[in-house]
């Protein structure tokens, strides 16, 4: 099992997770020419790909799927919420499969377990993905902790993890009031402390991979998100991967 990145961050998120036979699309915020060459870097075409997931509704993370699904014939999976906040987008020619979001469903190779979180969307969720042995598990665009969010994560091999925002440089940054309001609130995004919070809560017995993710360009640096989850794992700056919004990350192979 693997997984890599075609980008994260405000401007467009897709992730890439692969099994046997399988690759799965998770979101796709980017163009149609963009996500195709994206693939193409990691050595994938969009033939080959099995199908999309989509966490939820926001530009960054659905803005792209439906004209690569309907390029390709690929089929889209989503939650009844996400799909009615987007019917007139997903209404012609995409072969939609509404999800559950407590329950898994497989595609291929890979058993998909969606969980919710706390987002400012319709019913957004993120998944952990498995090939029955290995978990991945991808949490990004949420605002806070939930006893849920720990119990679905805990144990995993791979980790995807939101370091959206610093806090200091969120306060005293030139966002709005307004908009600083919602990117730290309840349903916003996982500041590094936070994320780190969460990580110290968790089972990392089994980790083989960390990556910090959907950074803010504006109000985090690198450095910032690596070193707040190393404080937590006791590791050296270079085990912990920086999900970038030019260039994602390239492949990792979960052992």
């Amino acid at each position: 099992m693997k997984f890599a990145s075609l980008g994260s961050g405000s401007e467009g998120n897709a992730l890439l997770v692969a099994a046997g036979r399988t690759q799965v699309l998770m979101d796709c915020g980017f163009g149609l020419n963009d996500s195709i060459s994206r693939l193409a870097r990691l050595g994938v075409v969009p033939d080959q790909l099995s199908g999309i997931v989509v966490t939820h509704e926001h530009g960054d993370h659905i803005g792209g799927v439906v004209r690569l699904a309907r390029k390709f014939n690929l089929p889209v999976w989503l939650t009844h919420g996400t799909l009615r906040s987007q019917a007139r987008v997903f209404a012609d020619a995409v072969r939609v499969n509404e999800i559950d979001p407590h329950r898994p469903f497989a595609i291929g190779d890979l058993e998909i377990f969606p969980y919710p979180v706390p987002h400012d969307a319709a019913e957004p969720v993120q998944f952990v993905f498995s090939d029955g042995v290995r978990r991945l598990g991808v949490l990004t665009d949420a605002g806070c902790n939930t006893a849920h969010i720990e119990q679905t994560l805990n144990g995993c091999h791979a980790l995807v993890l939101e370091c959206n925002h610093d806090s200091e440089m969120l306060r005293n940054g030139d966002y709005p009031y307004s908009l600083k309001q919602r990117v730290g609130g309840r349903f916003g995004h996982l500041s590094n402390r936070e994320a780190a919070n969460i990580l110290s809560r968790l089972d990392v017995g089994r980790l083989q991979h960390l990556v910090a993710a959907h950074l803010s360009s504006r109000n985090n640096m690198p450095q910032l998100a690596v070193q707040a989850l190393c404080d937590v794992l006791g590791c050296e700056a270079d085990w912990v991967g920086v999900a970038t919004q030019e260039e994602g990350f390239a492949w990792r192979e979960i052992a």
